[in-house]
């Protein structure tokens, strides 16, 4: 095992005195509460954990699988080796984290640096592995990144060898329905659904044109079989005629319909589905009062607890003009699924700033009383780059049941 003390330290369940709070105006109401944990701090310098997500493993007792990833803070997308660790005790302690050999960076015969990266781990209940999807980063001469380069990647951990298998890409079609190629696909960072026949929905995002800044996303429908994902067929091809287009989609599944959140550099989109292929028209995400939601050039995941669906976000407007693209404090809002609006009186902070942006983060459920949002703090601004960084563990413990 790699263990690479002391560039990691294990925190448990040591909290962070600033974290430890029901922020965001909580009352005895409210259908959950928070608590905030620091799951690991970074110790090398020059190098920070981002991002960092988790699956459950539904053994006896159930295991939480934590990837994480070291990343380089000298300058954007620094991805280097990729590691995991794992909690059988909810959450008090946790495995000094091991690298994952089998997805290690990789200088390629080209002078290419292949690496995976921007991961998002989820169980599949139908094979019973932890499938995760992400995308791959090429740099030429091993600096100089190469989007060209960008493809839908994925990983599979069998908890029965306690092994990941290697990098292994989506095949996709040659073009999507307007017989334009599908450029720089990738799946980074993006939360995906699971069908009870395991059949798995996959948001997508792509470049129609080389020369064109705008990116499309797709839901994809595919099979897998434990090992092998298999692109079936895409749905509503979803672009913005604006900047980067749409991006970092994500698709949950909820009272019979199936809901897509959307990055855009300016704002955030949400549309819905009948199929999970589909979809309506995006719209901007506002509040219920009518009012722009204020979450931009980031991402955005679903919860959904019962009868009641969620959304994690960062936005403006929370006294936090000096953080990274507002990306820091975390919230939590429960959503009106008919109007598709955001209950401002519902939000709550997850997390709270400090300073550092927690923009990429992932969900996982953990139990019908217990879902946790897992984030990192991103490396900005550059005069904070060589101080530790924290993997931050936010618990909702849910006082309503389902």
């Amino acid at each position: 095992m790699d263990f690479l003390n002391p560039g990691f330290r294990i925190m448990g369940s040591m909290f962070l005195g600033s974290l430890l709070c029901h922020a965001g105006g909580a009352s005895p109401s409210d259908p959950f509460r928070i608590e905030n944990q620091i799951i690991l701090t970074s110790m090398v310098p020059g190098l920070h954990f981002l991002p960092a997500r988790a699956a459950l493993i539904p053994e006896s007792p159930a295991r939480v699988l934590l990837t994480i990833q070291q990343m380089d803070t000298s300058g954007t997308h620094g991805f280097r080796d990729l590691y995991s660790s794992e909690t059988k005790d909810n959450g008090r302690t946790w495995s000094p984290p091991e690298r994952i050999e089998t997805l290690r960076r990789t200088t390629l015969a080209d002078g290419y640096d292949l690496v995976v990266g921007d991961l998002y781990p989820q169980w599949h209940v139908a094979t019973g592995v932890v499938l995760a999807t992400g995308k791959t980063f090429g740099f030429r001469d091993g600096t100089k990144e190469d989007r060209s380069r960008e493809r839908v990647s994925y990983s599979v951990y069998t908890p029965a060898t306690r092994a990941w298998s290697g990098l292994q890409m989506l095949d996709l079609p040659i073009s999507d329905h307007e017989g334009k190629p599908l450029l720089e696909a990738n799946a980074g960072c993006n939360q995906r659904f699971d069908l009870v026949n395991g059949d798995v929905l996959l948001p997508i995002r792509y470049r129609k044109d080389a020369g064109a800044p705008a990116y499309t996303t797709i839901v994809a429908r595919c099979s897998f079989d434990g090992k092998t994902l298999t692109y079936r067929t895409h749905g509503t091809e979803l672009t913005l005629p604006r900047d980067r287009g749409f991006y970092e989609p994500s698709v949950t599944g909820f009272d019979g319909r199936y809901y897509l959140t959307l990055r855009a550099d300016h704002s955030a989109y949400v549309t819905r589905s009948e199929d999970g292929l589909d979809y309506e028209p995006a719209r901007e995400w506002t509040f219920d009062d009518g009012a722009p939601l204020g979450s931009y050039n980031t991402q955005q995941h679903w919860v959904t607890h019962g009868r009641e669906l969620y959304l994690v976000y960062t936005r403006r407007g929370a006294n936090n003009d000096h953080v990274f693209r507002n990306r820091a404090p975390l919230f939590i809002a429960r959503v009106d699924p008919v109007r598709l609006c955001v209950l401002r009186s519902t939000e709550r902070v997850l997390i709270p700033e400090r300073g550092l942006g927690l923009g990429n983060f992932g969900i996982v459920v953990v139990s019908p009383k217990e879902t946790w949002v897992i984030t990192a703090e991103e490396a900005f601004p550059a005069n904070r780059r060589h101080e530790p960084n924290h993997v931050l563990l936010a618990r909702i413990l849910w006082t309503k049941s389902l």
